[in-house]
């Protein structure tokens, strides 16, 4: 049986992460987006979202990339938010049946102001 390979990287939220006021967390989080905007249209980025409430609140984001693990986390490591030092980052290789997964081109917001719109 054959298998596709995809890493999956998982934003961590650091408990020694810095304070931010709300104007430079809202910036922050607008380079965080951007950073995944352009990710996806490198062809890196397959998928990608907050991972919302749950058991472990510490897992803050999910993303999905058709790369080798160390290049994920290389790509994953370029994120503002992660430079910044509010993010750490984990990443898990993932096989799956051959053509079991589909990901369709969308298009991924660039900003927060951008998740308003329809």
């Amino acid at each position: 049986m054959k298998f596709d390979r995809f890493s999956i990287a998982l934003l961590v939220l650091r408990p020694d992460r810095p304070r931010l006021d709300q104007e430079a967390e809202a910036a922050l989080q607008d380079a965080h987006m951007a950073h995944l905007a352009d990710l996806h249209e490198a062809g890196y980025l397959l998928a990608a979202g907050p991972l919302l409430g749950g058991s472990d609140e510490a897992f803050r984001g999910l993303t999905i990339l058709n790369v080798e693990p160390e290049k994920a986390r290389v790509l994953k490591e370029q994120d503002p938010a992660v430079k910044a030092g509010r993010f750490s980052v984990k990443i898990l290789p993932w096989v799956v049946p051959r053509g079991a997964m589909h990901f369709s081109h969308a298009r991924f917001p660039r900003s927060m102001a951008e998740t308003m719109v329809d």
